[in-house]
Parts: structure tokens; sequence; C-alpha cells
């Protein structure tokens, strides 16, 4: 029996949250004109994949990024409340420089030092974030086994569970996942990896 999980995963594609520098996970921030043009693209990439459910984050910009992709494949969006970007608590939607700093000097602590107590401000810590996204893809990879699922997720929150499911530890630590480019994901029945990029050059899974 065949119980491999194939996820193909991908941050949600450019959003006004993104482009205005606001912090947080901010979840009514709908897509930018240019992120919708990627998120028709993204479906167009995996239009020939087996695709058999499409999840997203419970977030405006992520079930947008996921509408096209699950309209070609005739299926609707599930929206996932765990796969919610890493909350910050009452710096939530800050614009403040010091804030993304701070942000960003978090993540780095929980996915390059391993120390997931840190957190922003009264957000969640490190652990918090790790228990929801992992039980997420924990639930989906017993839905699916033996198929080839989609899931739109956010840039701290996907990188924080994917280096952690993947062993892959500091190693993603780089560069941002860019908007709307999907990577793929196993399951193998016993762990999880075998991640790949659609597009050449290095590991798309960075931040």
């Amino acid at each position: 029996m065949n119980t491999q999980v194939r996820v193909w995963c991908l941050r949600h594609a450019e959003s006004e949250n993104v482009t205005a520098a606001l912090a947080g996970a901010l979840p009514n921030a709908p897509l930018t004109e240019r992120g919708h043009e990627q998120s028709v693209r993204v479906a167009r990439a995996l239009a020939g994949e087996p695709i058999r459910a499409v999840y997203a984050s419970a977030t405006v910009r992520a079930c947008e990024t996921a509408e096209p992709l699950a309209a070609a494949h005739g299926l609707p969006v599930l929206g996932v409340p765990g796969l919610v970007e890493m909350g910050i608590g009452r710096e939530e939607g800050s614009g403040d420089p010091a804030v993304r700093a701070r942000t960003t000097e978090v993540l780095r602590s929980w996915v390059v030092d391993g120390d997931l107590d840190e957190r922003v401000a009264d957000g969640e810590t490190g652990h918090e974030v790790l228990d929801r996204t992992t039980a997420a893809f924990r639930r989906m990879a017993e839905r699916h086994s033996g198929e080839t699922v989609a899931v739109v997720g956010h840039v701290g929150s996907l990188t924080l569970v994917l280096s952690q499911l993947c062993g892959l530890g500091a190693s993603v630590w780089g560069a941002p996942l860019p908007h709307a480019e999907p990577f793929l994901v196993e399951w193998d029945g016993g762990r999880w990896g075998g991640v790949a990029g659609l597009t050449a050059g290095g590991s798309p899974l960075q931040w």
C-alpha cells in the first residue's frame, strides 16, 4: 500500500500587508494586483499535478492565493487556522521597522538557535507556532495517504514547521521564501523530507 503523501507547499502571493511593510498575522490583508497574477501562474504551474485537496491558512491572502489552484482542479479551498502566520500580540499591524526587525530576530532564534521560548512582545512562542502547524501537517498526512495535496501558508510559520519536520534546522536560513513559488515536501509514512523546488537555483525553503 502506498502511504506516501506529496505536499506542494508555497507562501501566499504578494499581499498588501507586505507592500505596506506591516508586521503580524493580519488575517484580512488581501492580495495586490501582482499577487493575483502570481496566484494564477502557480495554478498553471501545478495544473498537471494530481492534487486531491487544497489547504490554506485561514487568512484572506492565503485563501485568495489558493483559489485559482483549487478551481483548476475542481476543488474547494479548505481553510486551516493552524497554518496562520506567527502572532506578535500587541504589535500586530505595526509599521515600525524595529518591530519587523524583532520579528525576524525571533524567527531566527527559533530556526537557527532552536530557542522556541522567544516571542515578539506578548505574541506566540515558537513552541505554540510549531505545535499548531505540526498538528495541521499531521492531519493532512493522515487524511491523504497515497495522495498529493497543496498547502498555502506564510513565510514565518511555514519556515519553522518545515525546518523542524524535515530536519533541516538552520540550513533553511537565508533569503525569504518567495511569494507563490511551490516546493515539494513528502511524507513516506514515517518521516517528512524530500524538499524540491520547481525552479532552478538554491533551496527555495529559506527565510
